[in-house]
């Protein structure tokens, strides 16, 4: 949001607009983005993540990664059953079937977890709807045209991303002449998309696709200029955890990027991300939490440093 909309104390200063997006209702649970970062824990339920390979691929592995995610402070945990980058390739029952079982189970045990399912496909979109997603997280932006019908006739949200081309496909090296300028064009469009096909402007979410058919130099340009993506009207959501432009950045491998993830998460949320998808659930709450403290939207849990007589330091 802009100085210009704040009217109570803390609220007022990171950008991104938010005008009629400050307050959304996701699943059951109400979040005030004005004043409020989520955070979104990922499960994959796939043998070959680029993070965990293969570690949450078991149904009850899943099930339980997802349930201790909520335990230590996640307030949404996001379902992939297929990798965005090249592999195998998985039949749309196949994702279903990796999928419906997920989300159905933690509807069940813990409702008051937003659950997102990470898919392109329009029928596993569906499928997961019906077993309890709230939100549809599509890495594609709407590449399946039969999606945005999907998400209009159902009552879920839908995170609309940018990349190019299809998932799981090879693609040329990434060339941009304005990467954000691209970006932004591109999730405004895809917005009026949904809209045009009956999705409430309220039920849009966005995503500049951090690293997703992007090198690392488009992904620092994107992370440094987020702001110009967080005047769109939608609420932002950023995925940073682990990335390849961390491990660039850093020279630091895959298990040595908590650090640069926390660090890239943090620039992002000063800039206007709302939703932050990470992997390392504990370190990202705390971080998360102080940023809200610092900025005044949340009260600190308690208060006793220099608060006594007796205190001098």
């Amino acid at each position: 949001m802009t100085s210009a909309e704040g009217t109570d104390a803390g609220t007022a200063s990171l950008p991104g607009s938010l005008s009629r997006s400050k307050r959304r209702r996701i699943g059951i649970r109400d979040f005030d983005f004005s004043r409020q970062v989520a955070v979104m824990a990922v499960i994959n339920r796939t043998p070959d993540s680029f993070y965990d390979k293969g570690a949450t691929f078991a149904l009850d592995r899943a099930v339980e990664s997802a349930l201790r995610a909520g335990d230590q402070g996640a307030d949404w945990v996001d379902i992939g059953g297929v990798p965005f980058g090249r592999g195998p390739v998985v039949t749309t029952a196949e994702e279903i079937d990796r999928v419906a079982p997920v989300v159905a189970a933690i509807t069940a045990a813990r409702p008051e977890l937003v659950i997102s399912v990470d898919t392109n496909n329009a029928e596993v979109a569906s499928a997961a709807i019906d077993a309890g997603a709230a939100v549809i997280n599509d890495t594609s932006g709407l590449g399946d045209p039969r999606m945005a019908d999907v998400i209009a006739k159902s009552q879920a949200h839908v995170v609309i991303t940018h990349s190019v081309g299809p998932p799981r496909a090879e693609k040329p090296a990434a060339h941009f002449d304005d990467v954000v300028g691209e970006v932004r064009a591109f999730l405004v469009e895809r917005m009026a998309r949904a809209e045009a096909a009956g999705v409430p402007h309220e039920r849009l979410i966005i995503d500049p696709g951090h690293d997703l058919d992007k090198n690392t130099l488009h992904t620092l340009e994107i992370t440094r200029r987020l702001d110009e993506i967080a005047t769109i009207d939608a609420p932002l959501l950023v995925a940073v955890s682990n990335k390849d432009f961390i491990g660039e950045s850093l020279d630091r491998p895959q298990g040595e990027r908590l650090s640069g993830s926390l660090a890239a998460m943090t620039a992002c949320i000063l800039s206007g991300a709302r939703i932050v998808r990470m992997h390392d659930i504990p370190q990202t709450v705390d971080a998360v939490r102080m940023i809200e403290a610092i900025q005044g939207w949340r009260q600190p849990v308690r208060l006793e440093h220099n608060t006594h007589p007796t205190h001098n330091v």
